[in-house]
């Protein structure tokens, strides 16, 4: 069995790797909201806290009523409870990776996590 998964760049307003790259610990999703669109709802998790990437464009996200200004660059974890909408800006569409992952469920990373094998 091979240890690894590899896909090319899809186009699409939104991807969700789950399926494609057969991930059993996250959801990452790739989105792109045109300029002066957004999500068409507001939303809540259960289980699983949000971590975004901006990776182009200009925006904002609505968090339970907050206005957080986004921008290519920014980084921003959202806790499951907290209500989040996504917006373009007038003038931008905005291009972001979301990743999913069930909240406290980190038990170890980077160092901790590895095992040096040569």
């Amino acid at each position: 069995m091979q240890g690894y998964k590899k896909i090319s760049k899809e186009e699409g307003a939104r991807v969700e790797l789950h399926d494609k790259l057969g991930l059993t610990g996250a959801e990452i999703s790739i989105n792109t909201l045109p300029a002066g669109t957004s999500v068409p709802f507001i939303h809540a998790h259960k289980e699983n806290e949000e971590i975004y990437f901006i990776l182009s464009g200009k925006g904002k996200a609505v968090i339970d009523g907050d206005n957080v200004d986004l921008s290519e660059g920014d980084w921003i974890r959202i806790s499951p409870s907290s209500h989040r909408q996504f917006f373009s800006s007038l003038d931008s569409p905005i291009s972001y990776v979301c990743i999913q992952v069930r909240e406290n469920s980190l038990q170890s990373y980077t160092a901790d996590d590895a095992v040096i094998l040569g």
